[in-house]
């Protein structure tokens, strides 16, 4: 079992930052492929950002490219994801969840475990 615990969400203002952060028990956590996804009120979960298990591969969904930037910590079993220019409709719970198969995925049933969520919400 990996239980996924994140922090770091919170109200910012368009053009802010955030940094989320997802710890994760065991001691497997550096050979999960990790990813981050997001759910808005009233849509479906939608996948923002996926890593490796060694970090060498990262994905991004078209609308935070250049913005948002995933990266993970193997010594300190956690993934992070930076969001940078913020905007009203990044506003969303945001998940991370582990995959202990492969390949990297970016469809909600690619991935095994989940966390809770962190609300991030971006005012105009």
């Amino acid at each position: 079992q990996v239980q996924l615990v994140e922090s770091g969400g919170g109200l910012v203002q368009a053009g802010g930052s955030l940094r989320l952060s997802c710890a994760a028990s065991g001691r497997t956590f550096s050979s999960y492929h990790m990813g981050w996804f997001r759910q808005a009120p009233g849509k479906e979960r939608e996948f923002v950002a996926a890593i490796s298990w060694s970090g060498a591969r990262t994905y991004y969904t078209d609308s935070v490219k250049g913005r948002f930037t995933i990266f993970r910590d193997n010594a300190k079993n956690t993934v992070y994801l930076q969001m940078n220019s913020l905007k009203p409709e990044d506003t969303a719970v945001y998940y991370c969840a582990a995959s202990t198969r492969g390949p990297i995925g970016r469809k909600f049933n690619d991935y095994d475990y989940w966390g809770q969520g962190a609300q991030v919400t971006v005012s105009s």
